[in-house]
């Protein structure tokens, strides 16, 4: 039988900690599925769906059992959609964990079929969201430990100078 996991988010940019959560949970599960988000409010999102799908494939090139497409709607559905029995969550810090506990629940409600599995954070990432990100490259910091190489050059050519 093949586990199929389910990592969500809006990935706006796709940072190392996505990364580092992602290569993880393809060690544990046969296919594992990247659901980037179609934020139903666009002005919210620095990417495109379709630039931040890009953007989060080519990172994990490499990982033949990793895919990355886009949804929308509720992710819960959508992970039954396609046939996705676990979701995965990732946790950095105590805040993100009372967050992460009460969707883990109402999504138990809605299908108790899938369950969360959250995995921690690397140190090293405890940090790092994409706000943070968006943060620093807006106010022309150097964020080459935070994205991989090709996130930085989408940021140059959406915002030269």
């Amino acid at each position: 039988m093949i586990i199929t996991a389910l990592f969500p988010g809006s990935f706006d940019p796709v940072h190392y900690g996505h990364l580092d959560i992602a290569v993880r949970a393809s060690k544990i599960f046969d296919r594992l599925v990247v659901g980037v988000y179609a934020a139903p409010d666009k002005r919210n999102v620095t990417f495109s769906l379709e630039e931040r799908i890009e953007m989060f494939s080519r990172a994990v090139g490499d990982y033949p059992n990793i895919e990355v497409v886009g949804y929308s709607g509720l992710t819960v559905q959508f992970a039954e959609k396609i046939g996705a029995s676990v979701m995965i969550r990732g946790l950095r810090v105590f805040s993100d964990f009372d967050y992460e506990f009460k969707m883990a629940l109402a999504n138990q409600e809605i299908h108790p079929d899938i369950e969360t599995v959250s995995l921690i954070t690397h140190h090293r990432f405890m940090f790092l969201s994409s706000s943070t990100v968006k943060e620093i490259v807006m106010n022309h910091g150097d964020p080459r430990n935070m994205i991989p190489p090709h996130v930085l050059e989408r940021f140059h050519a959406k915002f030269p100078g």
